[in-house]
């Protein structure tokens, strides 16, 4: 029988030719059942591996949650700063910023004065409506030398007041504000005075606590006069010694921060005077700027930022603001002077009397002379610098 010929030829190289046989198509019926996919029902698709996140991966997303987070707080704490430097900017007149020396150089790079004038006529005692500046302080920065130098200013210091006549220096605000404080202390200083910042310290308390209080360094032991009584009964007043504090670092809240500002008498040490008070209202600020700057202020910045300036009136900026904010920072040098003289009366009025040593002191705070703490013998108000954290004679 012979056998019938095949579809295809098989050559060496194993290729075919002719006739392949196809796979049949699929009828209808077979695709009407088959899924969404096109896939036959029961057949398994194989399931695609998920890849694990890496710690490169995890490390750049954490990061950028990071930035994202740090950006926001940013961005709403300066908005919040800002605003509350805006109403800060509104309490200055137009003539306190006529009588600054205007200075269009970046405070990062150029030394700059600011008058700072403490004031303090909410107390209980005779001179509850007086608008005296019971602090005038002057601070001088030197960004090129890293370097901060504060002059204190006695507000009995006798002084030229233009237009009235010689006077305590503090009277220049009752009179005319503080633009005719800036027209005095410019006049008896010759230092250009580019900024100014009121601090009202009546409202300190309520920032203080705010803050959660401060933390202040006491240079020696203080036993007050009776002033503000903490008690109702006047006979328990009487038997009541004073205000106490202790010598050292002490954690205070408004109340007691504002009660240790007010100090005027410590009868542990009869030698202290108003210059010492004003010191102390020093301390209060210094601590509080401390506690401003530091990290647990700064997380809730976005929520409390325009608070913190309730107490204040400045003609600075915000962006001039945060540039004396890293000044101060990088600050390695902290110069701390005073001017003084004689004490003596005039009128029947304790002032002091300037002598020729303020003007040396001046040049100590402009660093062009060496400073030299008070001349031996020149008692309680004797003018001089010293280099340190703490004020002269501590």
């Amino acid at each position: 029988m012979a056998r019938p010929d095949k579809p295809y030829r098989v050559y060496r190289g194993g290729r075919t030719i002719g006739r392949v046989p196809l796979r049949s198509r699929p009828d209808s019926r077979a695709r009407d059942r088959r899924d969404g996919n096109g896939e036959a029902p029961g057949t398994s698709r194989p399931k695609r591996s998920r890849r694990r996140w890496g710690w490169g991966r995890r490390i750049g997303v954490a990061f950028l949650v990071v930035f994202l987070v740090v950006l926001v707080w940013g961005v709403l704490s300066f908005l919040s700063f800002r605003g509350g430097v805006a109403r800060a900017n509104k309490r200055v007149g137009f003539a306190t910023r006529a009588a600054l020396n205007r200075q269009d150089s970046l405070l990062l790079s150029s030394p700059t004065d600011v008058l700072l004038l403490g004031t303090d006529h909410s107390n209980s005692d005779a001179r509850a409506n007086d608008q005296h500046s019971d602090s005038i302080m002057l601070m001088r920065t030197d960004p090129s030398h890293h370097r901060i130098a504060y002059l204190s200013i006695p507000r009995d210091l006798r002084a030229d007041i233009p237009g009235h006549g010689a006077a305590k220096i503090n009277a220049a605000f009752q009179i005319g504000g503080p633009a005719l404080a800036i027209r005095t202390i410019r006049n008896f200083t010759s230092l250009p005075i580019n900024h100014v910042v009121t601090v009202d310290f009546a409202s300190f308390q309520q920032l203080i606590d705010e803050v959660g209080g401060i933390t202040v360094d006491v240079p020696a032991p203080i036993l007050s006069n009776r002033f503000d009584c903490p008690f109702a009964s006047a006979a328990r007043c009487q038997r009541w010694p004073g205000w106490r504090f202790a010598k050292g670092p002490q954690h205070m809240d408004g109340h007691r921060a504002l009660i240790y500002s007010r100090i005027r008498e410590n009868r542990l040490n009869p030698a202290e005077s108003d210059v010492t008070r004003a010191e102390r209202q020093q301390h209060v600020v210094q601590a509080l700027i401390r506690k401003l700057s530091s990290f647990s202020t700064l997380v809730n910045a976005p929520f409390d930022a325009g608070k913190f300036l309730r107490p204040i009136a400045t003609d600075l900026s915000a962006w001039q603001l945060m540039q004396l904010g890293w000044v101060y920072k990088r600050a390695g040098r902290v110069l701390h002077c005073r001017l003084g003289g004689s004490a003596s009366s005039v009128g029947g009025e304790s002032v002091i009397v300037s002598t020729q040593e303020n003007r040396a002191v001046v040049q100590m705070v402009t660093g062009h002379s060496a400073p030299q703490p008070p001349p031996p013998g020149s008692g309680p108000y004797g003018p001089g610098c010293v280099v340190g954290n703490r004020p002269i004679g501590k």
